[in-house]
């Protein structure tokens, strides 16, 4: 039996040591989980502790077929997501209509900055457009499952995540002119 198999089985027993053990191994990537997730640090840190109390107590349904970090990561995606459908705070912000499509300009600009600067332009999104983009982007889940699993339309879903995309890009755009405008003033 290998070694994360034989923590998890110490950990389902109640072992304390081991459980702090496991939270040790994966609580770093859980926790840039739930930043995406999180408008601040102070939220993802509760989604992570939650998450992980969540994982120790159903642990004894985990079946040793598949990634155990992916089976953790449902956990904490579903934490997060969880809060928010108790707020029904899902809804469309930003008409569609009124908005063009060539604002969206050049994908590719996101390329162009930090990694920890696009986390905070995600996390300052509002609440519904950050848990769809997330749901879309990161996790992978089409539009249709996205619905069913926030319980509004696939529609809301489509709207959300455009509108997602567009305050986002603008958000790099802004970032990058900012950037060029401080090289430009020292050069």
């Amino acid at each position: 039996m290998e070694e994360l198999q034989l923590l998890i089985h110490r950990c389902i027993k109640g072992d304390r040591h081991s459980q702090n053990e496991l939270y040790k191994l994966f609580s770093q990537k859980m926790f840039i989980i739930c930043l995406r997730y999180s408008p601040n640090r102070q939220e993802a840190e509760d989604n992570l502790q939650e998450g992980f109390l969540k994982a120790f107590e159903f642990l004894h349904q985990y079946k040793f077929t598949g990634s155990f970090e992916g089976w953790l990561r449902k956990i904490m995606v579903n934490c997060a997501l969880q809060k928010y459908r108790t707020k029904k705070d899902l809804h469309a912000i930003v008409d569609i209509e009124t908005t063009s499509l060539h604002e969206i300009g050049n994908e590719d600009i996101i390329s162009q900055i930090g990694t920890k600067e696009l986390l905070r332009m995600v996390q300052k999104l509002p609440n519904a457009y950050r848990m769809i983009f997330n749901l879309y982007v990161f996790e992978g889940m089409k539009h249709r499952e996205i619905a069913e699993e926030l319980g509004i339309s696939e529609g809301t879903s489509k709207s959300n995540l455009y509108d997602a995309r567009i305050i986002l890009q603008r958000s790099v755009t802004k970032s990058l002119q900012v950037a060029k405008q401080s090289k430009d003033s020292s050069l």
